[in-house]
C-alpha cells in the first residue's frame, strides 16, 4: 500500500516533457532527505526506466513486488513488464489490474512522497488512476504555445472534477539560452502558460528552458549538479514541499 503525499504530474498531451519533470522532481525531492516512490503510470509511453539508466526489473518476495531503486528513489513502470521497447496492446481491464497491482501488492515501505507520471490526456487509465488515488495534489506540464496551453486546460478541469488540487503549472521548453550568453530566445512562443495559470486559479510555479542533451551521458533526462536544470528542478522541489506542508 502507499504511504505519504502523492503528486501526480499531468498533462494534456504527450511531447511536453512531463516524464522529465515526474522524474527529476522525484530526484530532486530525494536529494532533500525525502522518502520518495516515482510509479510511471505513463502505459503507452513509458520512458522511466530508460530516463534512470535502469536495465533489470523488480524481485518479488511472499507474493509482493520490490520496486526497482534509482538515484535513492523507488520505482515501478509498466516498462517493466513491456520488453525491447514493445507496442503496449492491452486493453482497459489489462490496464486496471496493473495499475491496482502497482499500488497494493508493492512493497513500498514508508514514504514522504510519491511522484506519479501519469498518461497524458483524460483517458481510461487517466480515470483508474483518479479511482484508485482519490486524493493527490497535481501539477500540469504544457509548453508556451497557447495551442498546447489550451489543451493543458482539459487535463486541469479533469483535476478538479475528481477533486484534486493543482499544485501548479510548469512550464518546459521556456526558452533556449546559449552557453555563457545572457540573451534568451522564445522558441515556442510566450505567455501560454500564464493565461492557463489564471484560467485554472492556479500559480505558474517553474519555467524549464532547452537544454542540449550530451552525447556521451548514460542519463541525459537527469540533471547534474552544476547545470541550469538541476537548479531549477531544487527550486522546484522546495515550492512542493513548502506547498504541502
Amino acid at each position: 500500500m502507499l504511504s505519504g503525499s502523492v503528486i501526480s504530474v499531468i498533462s494534456g498531451k504527450g511531447g511536453v516533457g512531463k516524464s522529465t519533470v515526474s522524474a527529476n522532481l522525484a530526484v530532486a525531492l530525494r536529494r532533500m532527505g525525502m522518502n520518495v516512490a516515482l510509479i510511471d503510470f505513463d502505459i503507452y509511453g513509458s520512458s522511466i526506466p530508460s530516463m534512470m539508466n535502469i536495465s533489470h526489473g523488480p524481485k518479488s518476495m511472499n507474493n509482493k513486488i520490490i520496486p526497482v531503486e534509482s538515484h535513492g528513489v523507488k520505482i515501478m513502470s509498466m516498462g517493466f513488464i513491456v520488453q525491447n521497447n514493445d507496442p503496449v496492446v492491452w486493453r482497459g481491464p489489462m490496464l486496471g489490474k496493473v495499475i491496482d497491482q502497482f499500488i497494493n501488492e508493492v512493497i513500498w515501505g514508508e514514504l514522504d512522497y510519491v511522484v506519479i507520471d501519469m498518461p497524458p490526456g483524460t483517458g481510461d487509465v487517466a480515470m483508474d488512476v483518479n479511482r484508485l488515488i482519490p486524493s493527490s495534489h497535481q501539477i500540469l506540464v504544457t509548453t508556451p504555445h497557447p495551442t498546447a496551453s489550451h489543451v493543458a486546460e482539459r487535463a486541469g478541469k479533469m483535476a478538479f472534477q475528481n477533486n484534486h488540487k493543482i499544485l501548479g503549472i510548469v512550464e518546459n521548453m521556456s526558452f533556449f539560452q546559449p552557453p555563457n550568453l545572457d540573451i534568451k530566445y522564445y522558441l515556442f512562443g510566450r505567455g501560454g502558460s500564464e493565461q492557463l495559470a489564471t484560467k485554472l486559479g492556479t500559480n505558474l510555479i517553474a519555467q524549464m528552458p532547452i537544454f542540449e542533451p550530451k552525447e556521451d551521458d548514460f542519463e541525459p533526462s537527469i540533471f547534474r549538479k552544476g547545470s541550469l536544470l538541476f537548479d531549477k528542478y531544487t527550486d522546484l522541489a522546495k515550492i512542493v514541499d513548502e506547498s504541502m506542508a
